[in-house]
């Protein structure tokens, strides 16, 4: 059979992973002996193989010699093939089976969507625990092959792969705990519960960026389809209902939700979201990436209580009642203005005279000055003005510095201000 054309796993292994490449490696298994063959070999006799083999973006378009591959790569557990041009299965299958021990393979950006994966290829695969192909174009018909043919992987990678449907396999795979599907055009629930029929055991589900609008499904449905599920990720899909919310209480295990970006909340304040959000989701420890400690539950549920108490009764949603019944009915918060004061009420004492002003903070004791010079009759520079505070325990404060704001003295509303003419 005539080799592809292009580059070879095996060329570009030799060209990265060369002595002159890497000179010094330290670790059991690091440097690997190739025996010269009889007809001689266009390898050096070493090569520097780490574990983990990363060969993305490489121009890889086959195999190359397979008792090569199994040679140099017995101890390789994770190889990296992403955006390479690696369009048969064949080829891909080569290069596996010659990888005993490869737990995590990632084809990423590789054109596979050109070729059938046969289940004899597939099988080749056995032992890798994380598969990655995004970007792949993969069929859901190559996915199911892929499924029968791999009993203990664990982790499924299907991102940008245009999926609009989602097509169930023969079989389930019990053995799956994540599954990574973001950026697809998933936008019916009756799409996602298929991805519930096929893998019973997840644990993490990643649907970011599609278009989902609505979850469509009973609570008991729910509970069945993911009794495992402890992660969601729904950044950036379509929820726009609050029973959406609500319903992931329905997934008997979920701790863990990512709800970032979605319409629901856009009229909401970055406060109000998270708060409303853990208070309806009572098991959740974990809130877009932050640990919901004990006090920020408790302090999310009163303020759930509070939002909803003045709403008419029909637009109250179930939540409120449970929480009443937990904490009893709140008083409202008291609304407290923490703004500065832009001006108080003092009283202005001249001689014998008394007279109650209202005075602006921003000024200074100049400006004040010029303020009172039709009160007191004296120029300002004849003027000399002291502060007494209600409960200042020293007595009056000159204030000597013209160019000091008056807010910087504190003062408030019945505070005295006396003038006194300089003395000559």
């Amino acid at each position: 059979m005539d080799q592809p054309s292009g580059r070879s796993f095996m060329q570009v292994l030799c060209e990265k992973y060369s002595p002159e490449n890497f000179p010094y490696r330290r670790g059991p298994g690091m440097g690997v002996h190739v025996p010269a063959t009889p007809q001689g070999s266009p390898m050096k006799d070493r090569l520097n193989l780490p574990s983990v083999l990363v060969l993305n973006s490489c121009g890889i378009t086959c195999a190359g010699d397979e008792n090569e591959i199994a040679a140099f790569c017995a101890h390789v557990s994770e190889l990296d093939l992403s955006d390479n041009k690696l369009e048969d299965w064949h080829e891909v299958s080569k290069i596996v089976s010659n990888v005993p021990h490869l737990e995590f393979l990632n084809l990423s950006s590789n054109p596979l969507s050109l070729s059938v994966l046969e289940r004899r290829c597939a099988g080749s695969f056995a032992g890798v625990r994380k598969l990655v192909l995004n970007n792949s174009k993969a069929s859901w018909e190559t996915v199911h092959t892929i499924l029968q043919e791999l009993p203990d992987l664990e982790e499924l990678f299907l991102c940008l792969n245009d999926y609009e449907t989602v097509s169930c396999s023969p079989v389930c795979c019990q053995s799956l705990k994540l599954l990574h599907i973001t950026d697809n055009n998933l936008q019916d629930w009756t799409e996602i519960r298929k991805l519930g029929i096929m893998f019973p055991s997840l644990d993490t589900l990643i649907l970011a960026n599609n278009n989902l609008t609505t979850i469509e499904e009973s609570e008991d449905s729910l509970a069945r389809l993911f009794p495992n599920l402890r992660s969601i990720n729904l950044h950036k899909s379509g929820l726009h209902c609050w029973e959406d919310i609500d319903k992931l209480n329905s997934f008997p295990k979920l701790e863990e939700v990512k709800l970032l970006g979605i319409p629901l909340l856009q009229s909401y304040t970055t406060e109000e979201r998270r708060k409303l959000l853990i208070a309806r989701l009572p098991s959740i420890v974990k809130l877009n990436g932050s640990i919901v400690a004990d006090g920020e539950r408790e302090d999310s549920e009163r303020f759930f209580i509070r939002y909803y108490m003045e709403f008419p009764e029909e637009e109250v949603p179930f939540r409120y009642h449970q929480l009443v019944t937990k904490y009893g009915k709140l008083e409202p918060l008291a609304v407290v203005d923490l703004r500065p004061q832009s001006s108080v009420k003092v009283e202005v004492h001249f001689q014998d005279k008394v007279e109650e002003m209202s005075i602006r903070l921003d000024q200074t004791v100049a400006e004040l000055k010029k303020h009172l010079k039709t009160v007191v009759q004296l120029s300002t520079s004849n003027m000399l003005l002291f502060y007494l505070d209600q409960e200042a325990p020293f007595g009056p404060e000159e204030m000597k510095y013209s160019s000091r704001a008056l807010h910087s003295y504190g003062i408030r509303d019945g505070d005295k201000i006396y003038v006194e003419p300089r003395m000559k």
